[in-house]
């Protein structure tokens, strides 16, 4: 039988790292205000969250992200880590993935019809300004 070779801490932590890059670099695209200072992975050890934001990054995102790249990942207690570290007024994010898989994201069931209604809201008061502007 075959011993499942265990990871070292120093690769784990890279592993970890990997993600936080990752989606420190998706947000960025995403807000063309934000520079690469803004929104930045936490030094190993430091407390608080994972991704760690600037007053301008904060002003244009909503979320508090928590990264968890493991392979058996205990859910609870990862959104836990996630609420705990979340600043009052924001909503906790957490991203997690593990090799050869997809990045996912969990937020609270509530705060995700809270921002889909918004976003819904949003669309259609840009679809009726665009429609008045075509009229």
């Amino acid at each position: 039988m075959e011993k499942k070779r265990r990871i070292t801490v120093s690769s784990g932590k890279a592993k970890g790292r990997r993600l936080q890059n990752l989606v420190c670099e998706e947000f960025i695209k995403k807000h063309p205000k934000l520079r690469e200072g803004d929104i930045r992975p936490a030094l190993m050890g430091e407390s608080g969250t994972d991704i760690k934001m600037s007053p301008l990054a904060k002003d244009e995102i909503i979320f508090d992200i928590e990264c968890k790249n493991q392979e058996k990942l205990n859910i609870w207690s990862a959104l836990n880590q996630a609420e705990e570290n979340t600043e009052e007024n924001r909503i906790s994010l957490l991203v997690f993935r593990r090799n050869h898989s997809k990045n996912y994201a969990v937020i609270e069931f509530d705060k995700l019809m809270e921002l889909l209604y918004k976003s819904d809201s949003i669309n259609k008061l840009e679809d009726k300004k665009d429609l008045d502007e075509k009229l």
